[in-house]
């Protein structure tokens, strides 16, 4: 069971994988039409955030240990409240967790991209992935997450470009009008060569939670 606290916040880790070439792991959701996240799950009662952290990479990620090395986490829990139609509630309709508070984990990818395994559970979270540049995900994000992830990715990003650390300026692209289209579902587990790749898996899931 996870853990949530006195003021109904979930705890819960946040999950970023950086590769060599310095770009991020960015899942689409199964389930839903163009949403987009890192990694990310609640920490159980007996675990701590490094444990949890292993625990969901595994699950919704296929990967190991072994894949990654943990360049640094977050110093103090993060904060987002959830939308009013998502707040959990109990049988009497009280309030029994309004949002997550998160430790996040940066991690250098050390595996290979077939290594990367969206159906290693039962419920997978994620239909399809790609790499994109640093600050993409803080513009593409849904709306009640954008300043956890703004915070958490700039409060990391030393850990992965020293002081050299890139303007959000070069990555930051106007809105298009053109809607994008959900991945494509095929049979079987495919990777494409090159810097960017989606992979799609062949079960279905219920929706998971945010």
């Amino acid at each position: 069971m996870t853990m949530i606290d006195n003021e109904g916040f979930r705890a819960n880790v946040g999950i970023i994988l950086c590769n060599r070439d310095q770009k991020l792991f960015w899942g689409h959701r199964i389930g839903h039409l163009d949403s987009w996240q890192f990694p990310q799950g609640g920490i159980d009662a007996n675990e701590t955030p490094q444990e949890a952290m292993y625990r969901e990479l595994n699950e919704e990620v296929g990967l190991l240990p072994n894949h990654v090395n943990i360049l640094g986490q977050t110093e103090r829990w993060l904060r987002y409240r959830l939308p009013h139609h998502l707040i959990r509630r109990n049988h009497t309709n009280e309030r029994t967790c309004i949002g997550q508070k998160q430790i996040w984990f940066m991690l250098e990818f050390v595996g290979t991209e077939a290594d990367l395994q969206l159906d290693a559970s039962e419920v997978p979270e994620f239909d399809g992935w790609k790499w994109v540049h640093y600050w993409h995900p803080i513009d593409k994000v849904i709306h009640f997450k954008k300043e956890v992830y703004d915070r958490a990715l700039t409060e990391l990003a030393p850990l992965v470009f020293g002081e050299s650390i890139p303007p959000r300026r070069a990555y930051h692209k106007p809105k298009s009008r053109r809607r994008s289209r959900p991945p494509f579902k095929v049979k079987q587990n495919r990777f494409a060569k090159g810097k960017s790749s989606r992979q799609t898996v062949r079960k279905t899931a219920q929706r998971s939670a945010p």
